[in-house]
């Protein structure tokens, strides 16, 4: 299998930046089609791929809908779309911020292995009856929808797995979302269009296409894991059996006597979120989502931890009110945003990613078709040194393959939301063995 064909352009005017994106995949393809008729592989000579992923930074957003139009038009092989808008967006080795731009690519899928959905096309509950059973699904989100979390995880109940990936749409107007199926919408849904706002869509994969994904963390605790012993609703009340305000005081030395310096060091810490160990974890999927036995070593939040804000403190109950719900026997650390941890911790995921695929336990090595990365907004840019410096590093940790994503107003990854984090999920197929070489 070819990797999949990608391409990303900026420039002020929509249509003049679409034209760009469509010229390199025109291209690709073109090259792709000589390559193979040079083996004489005429399976590879199908039209192009079915299945495109689009993203767009919100300086696009006011032209979504004529946008897309445009790439069908110019791409009719191409009958299923899927993507969003981000404040950022990424392609291989590149970033995007402040600054109209878009990313495309195809992904070179069997059209019975992929189904994309929205809230006019949802994923049916008994997809195997339909003769498709969901295994891993890609999901944009929009952050205004209510309980997008729950919706997030009654989602991930619909893929055999449980596994979804992706992340909340971001940006500094509309948040839209692409979604168009050839394969229609429900009844009386005619007139939708590919261009939504508000809900859930993306695409689920059936189990012909293989995927791996990897979670990396922006954080780094400043304290030591404790046991949320009492709770209410999204407020910590006890931690160890100790009042929750008490502990964060003392932990990260704020008096509350100085209010500014308070201030300052509060908005600078972040709780780390873990779940209670005697529950069933929500990490459903081994294969993807590998026990953090090297992040439980060092001491830096596993994969399993969920970052959140602080958005208060209650005095009178002596409490921390943070970002999400909390229940008693979940663990909390108090983190804080680091550079230097996130980009150690980067490059830890992508060598552990690639040393997977190159030389997996069975034997059988995979390449790379493609992948799609998921950033959170507050970690592009400057805050990995330099512009395009996470990308960079991604690419020089596992070479070109062809990428695309965006950056996030929160990540997707199992079954639950994530902040701080980034998110690769890389589509391999089996290498197939040199016939050239002796075998064993």
């Amino acid at each position: 299998m070819s990797d999949f064909p990608h391409a990303h352009a900026t420039h002020p005017n929509w249509a003049m930046a679409a034209a760009l994106v469509v010229a390199q995949l025109r291209a690709q393809l073109h090259t792709r089609v000589q390559a193979a008729a040079a083996k004489g592989n005429t399976a590879a000579l199908l039209p192009c791929p079915p299945l495109g992923l689009l993203y767009i930074t919100d300086h696009f957003a006011p032209h979504a809908r004529p946008l897309l139009d445009h790439l069908m038009a110019e791409l009719p092989e191409v009958t299923d779309w899927a993507g969003c808008v981000g404040v950022g967006i990424a392609a291989t080795g590149v970033e995007y911020f402040d600054e109209p731009a878009l990313a495309v690519m195809l992904l070179d899928l069997p059209a019975d292995q992929y189904r994309v959905f929205s809230g006019v096309s949802p994923l049916p509950l008994g997809g195997s009856a339909l003769g498709f059973e969901a295994t891993t699904a890609l999901v944009h989100a929009d952050a205004l929808t209510a309980d997008v979390a729950s919706l997030v995880a009654e989602l991930a109940q619909r893929t055999r797995t449980g596994y979804v990936f992706g992340g909340l749409a971001s940006g500094r107007g509309a948040t839209v979302q692409f979604s168009h199926s050839s394969r229609g919408a429900l009844g009386g849904q005619g007139a939708a269009g590919g261009v939504f706002q508000g809900g859930l869509s993306g695409v689920a994969f059936g189990s012909g296409v293989s995927v791996v994904s990897r979670v990396t963390q922006g954080c780094t605790p400043v304290g030591p894991q404790r046991v949320i012993t009492r709770a209410e609703g999204n407020v910590a009340l006890a931690l160890d059996g100790e009042d929750a305000l008490g502990v964060l005081l003392t932990e990260r030395d704020i008096s509350l006597d100085e209010p500014q310096a308070a201030m300052e060091r509060l908005r600078a810490t972040l709780v780390g979120i873990a779940p209670d160990p005697s529950q069933p974890s929500p990490l459903a999927h081994p294969a993807l989502a590998p026990a953090d036995a090297w992040a439980h070593r060092t001491g830096w939040l596993g994969t399993e931890v969920r970052v959140r804000h602080i958005i208060g403190l209650d005095p009178v109950r002596k409490g921390v009110a943070v970002g999400d719900h909390l229940a008693e026997g979940e663990r909390l650390t108090f983190c804080e945003r680091n550079a230097h941890a996130a980009r150690a911790d980067l490059l830890r995921m992508c060598a552990e990613l690639r040393d997977e695929l190159e030389s997996p336990a069975d034997g059988t090595a995979q390449h790379m078709l493609g992948a799609v990365y998921v950033s959170c907004a507050g970690r592009g840019g400057p805050h990995f040194g330099s512009p395009g410096a996470e990308l960079q590093l991604v690419r020089r940790a596992l070479g070109g393959v062809p990428l695309v994503g965006f950056f996030a107003g929160g990540e997707i990854a199992h079954q639950q939301l994530y902040g701080y984090t980034g998110v690769l999920t890389v589509f391999v197929a089996d290498v197939a063995p040199n016939p050239d070489l002796p075998s064993a």
